[in-house]
């Protein structure tokens, strides 16, 4: 059967393992006629290319509509490019190091504890909108300057931001319309953070005062870098946390090697991000011809790095397809790679740790209903949408 693949296709957001292992075996490199874009599926290949000066984020289209040609709101910190990245990132990037997250690591670990009282008794929960939903867009107005009372109206803009149309590309109108309420909402933080300035080390402080070639942001650019910080640190954990959840409970010999042994956690979260990936692709368009696997990839064309499948390769993982909590591989490519890799890397490890370490102490035994969980499938996300959580606790 020849090989055809498109992201949009319905069997590959159903399931893209199979395609990704075809695109890795006999077509490395693939064109995509329809979208005059490209496609690489191997690990050392994606992260070779993320160090070179030969993709630009500023030009074409958003690095997730880079097929659609979609820009549904001003640019994001995710569609600059060097000079002004390398420095809106710096002023951001601070308030995201490793030091940064132990200090606030036993404010996180009460927040989870606390989530978990509420909902211990009950016979089942949503372990996203229930918990970690709850939990990742509450740290996120902590780290970003936002009101915490604000979280779940927060949380049901991006939602609804990443709820596509299963028979349509790119952006929903409904997606569209949350994210222009979401970047309004910011706007108007960074409207009211300017008239009443203050000293912090907060993201909205940081981008507020932001200055690039000697101009501030306007209200509505800044309210659009904002946003995407808001995004990012509230979309991704909960599917995250809730596949892991899922691995474990399918492992019940290293989720019980894990609850006897909470040190091997880091190294278990590590093999969650690598194992079930939730972004399926980001994109560059090429500011110059490059050559890979003999195929010629010309200026102004888009490219697509699939993480998912690299992060199933062979040629970097030994068997891929199992899934090992004592894995500890070198490198991976859940964070991305280069100059824009994902700026809340340190964030999501630290609150792996807590909340894995949190619900192994109290449901050690928890049970899932796999039948009733609901799954984002689309071209760009994969990944549990609710998931029910039995705690089993006898």
């Amino acid at each position: 059967m020849p090989l055809d693949y498109d992201p949009f296709d319905q069997a590959v957001r159903n399931d893209p393992l199979p395609v990704y292992k075809r695109l890795r075996d006999e077509a490395p490199a693939y064109y995509m006629e329809q979208y005059d874009s490209w496609a690489l599926s191997r690990f050392q290949d994606i992260w070779d290319v993320c160090g070179t000066d030969a993709l630009s984020n500023s030009k074409g289209a958003a690095p997730a509509q880079i097929l659609t040609k979609d820009q549904p709101v001003v640019p994001m910190i995710n569609v600059l490019d060097a000079p002004e990245h390398t420095k809106l990132r710096s002023a951001v990037r601070t308030l995201f190091l490793p030091r940064n997250m132990r200090a606030i690591e036993p404010e996180v670990r009460r927040i989870a504890n606390d989530l978990l009282d509420q909902i211990d008794g009950r016979d089942e929960f949503d372990a996203i909108g229930d918990f970690a939903a709850r939990l990742s867009v509450t740290v996120a107005c902590m780290a970003i300057g936002l009101p915490i009372e604000d979280g779940p109206m927060l949380t049901d803009w991006v939602q609804r931001f990443f709820a596509h149309d299963p028979d349509s590309q790119g952006f929903a109108p409904e997606g569209s319309a949350a994210l222009q309420e979401l970047v309004d909402y910011c706007t108007e933080k960074i409207k009211e953070r300017r008239r009443n300035p203050v000293e912090s080390r907060e993201a909205l402080s940081a981008v507020a005062t932001f200055e690039f070639d000697g101009r501030h942001y306007e209200d509505a650019e800044a309210g659009s870098h904002l946003s995407m910080l808001v995004i990012g640190g509230s979309e991704t954990f909960p599917k995250v946390l809730a596949s892991g959840l899922r691995r474990l409970w399918e492992h019940p010999d290293q989720r019980a090697a894990l609850r006897a042994d909470p040190s091997g956690v880091p190294d278990a979260f590590n093999e969650i991000l690598r194992y079930d990936m939730p972004t399926q692709f980001l994109g560059r368009t090429i500011t110059r011809d490059i050559e890979i696997h003999g195929q010629t990839m010309k200026k102004d064309q888009g490219l697509i790095f699939l993480y998912a499948s690299a992060n199933r390769d062979e040629r970097e993982f030994e068997n891929p397809d199992e899934f090992d909590v004592q894995r500890r591989p070198q490198r991976i490519l859940s964070f991305g790679a280069g100059a824009h890799q994902c700026l809340g890397t340190h964030v999501a490890r630290m609150e792996g740790k807590v909340c894995l370490e949190a619900i192994l102490a109290r449901f050690p035994d928890y049970e899932l209903d796999l039948e009733r969980a609901t799954r984002f499938k689309t071209e760009f996300v994969q990944g549990f949408e609710s998931l029910p959580f039995r705690p089993n606790t006898g």
